[in-house]
């Protein structure tokens, strides 16, 4: 569980709890703020914002949101910010003893599930489970998704499947992505195949591969989310042309914005506005490096004096792709477009199945 969690606690009892929590879930990959009535804040624990719910409003979609108290409470504050499961927080409440964790809202998706397990393991609670495939330990397309860091090209499809898969029937599974290993036993249901011809046969099936959906009914694409993107870019331009030329770099590779997992680039353009706006559209990270590290790469497909002269490597978007992502193969050398240059490397994909 990485990024930021956000508790909220309404009684004495609650908060002792909601700092507990927040010493032990807070780390180098996330951090926790605690938030209560002002005479229980203190040691840690924040008084409450003036507005909560414009408060979580302004986060939603992007932290994780813990109540410490009763289920109501929290369903109150949420209400008018709930959308869908693919785009909403991650909702989890605890009673104040902590003895029950309750993944309310996201559980699979947002990882309130995954993060209710990790809270039960911590305190010796228990997690209480009321998602269908959870409960009936089926397999669950968006939980496999996002472990194994993967698009879902088509929504309402991934309901489909997991309706089907509740219902007993058995789904055909091609990992078509080249290179791609599969590792652990297949969960009860999927049906492993060779290809899409094997899986005719099948009335749904789920396909690892690029590309943005299944031309047959019933096929569900899931793309691999493995591309590091090595931009540089003049200063100052603006983001929608950014977002522009990586967008045309992608499709002519066949790829789309959503398998991109980071944005690379020199450490001179560090706190350039598009590229961090970009890299917060898409809730990825924008990692730079400097130019000594840069220059470690040993091959780049192209080479600029100008470029050298003027950030001190002679290609900025290849070697920062290859530096961020070492394990990866550069499928995409070096692209002008309007103001930017951009690369593209991609890591070896590995699916896991958990169950």
């Amino acid at each position: 569980m990485t990024g930021e969690i956000i508790i909220f606690s309404f009684t004495r009892a609650g908060t002792e709890l909601n700092r507990r929590l927040c010493r032990r879930l807070c780390g180098e990959k996330r951090q926790c703020r605690g938030y209560a009535p002002e005479k229980f804040a203190g040691d840690g624990i924040s008084p409450f914002p003036e507005e909560i719910r414009e408060f979580i409003g302004r986060s939603w979609g992007r932290a994780v949101f813990i109540f410490v108290g009763a289920a109501g409470i929290a369903v109150r504050y949420i209400a008018p910010f709930v959308r869908d499961k693919f785009t909403d927080s991650a909702v989890l409440v605890l009673d104040e003893k902590g003895r029950y964790v309750i993944p309310l809202l996201s559980g699979h998706v947002g990882g309130a599930v995954q993060t209710a397990d990790e809270i039960a393991e911590m305190f010796g609670a228990e997690t209480v489970h009321t998602t269908a495939t959870d409960v009936q330990q089926k397999f669950a397309v968006d939980v496999f998704a996002k472990k194994n860091h993967l698009y879902i090209t088509d929504r309402q499809m991934a309901k489909e499947i997991s309706a089907a898969v509740l219902e007993g029937e058995r789904i055909a599974f091609c990992p078509e992505y080249p290179g791609c290993r599969v590792e652990g036993e297949l969960p009860e249901g999927l049906v492993l195949c060779s290809g899409r011809k094997a899986a005719a046969a099948f009335r749904h099936r789920i396909v690892v591969a690029d590309g943005l959906s299944g031309s047959e009914q019933g096929t569900l694409v899931l793309n691999p989310v493995n591309v590091t993107a090595g931009i540089g870019c003049r200063r100052g331009m603006k983001k929608e042309l950014l977002k522009e030329g990586l967008s045309s770099v992608l499709k002519e590779t066949g790829l789309v914005m959503e398998q991109v997992e980071a944005i690379a680039s020199i450490d001179l353009k560090k706190d350039e506005p598009a590229l961090l706006a970009l890299a917060e559209e898409y809730g990825i990270p924008f990692l730079t490096y400097p130019a000594e590290k840069l220059r470690e790469v040993e091959r780049v497909t192209a080479s600029s004096s100008f470029v050298e002269q003027t950030t001190g490597v002679d290609n900025v978007c290849e070697r920062a792709a290859l530096t961020s992502c070492r394990e990866g193969e550069l499928v995409r050398g070096k692209c002008i477009r309007e103001s930017m240059t951009a690369a593209l490397v991609r890591r070896p994909v590995v699916l896991r199945m958990d169950r």
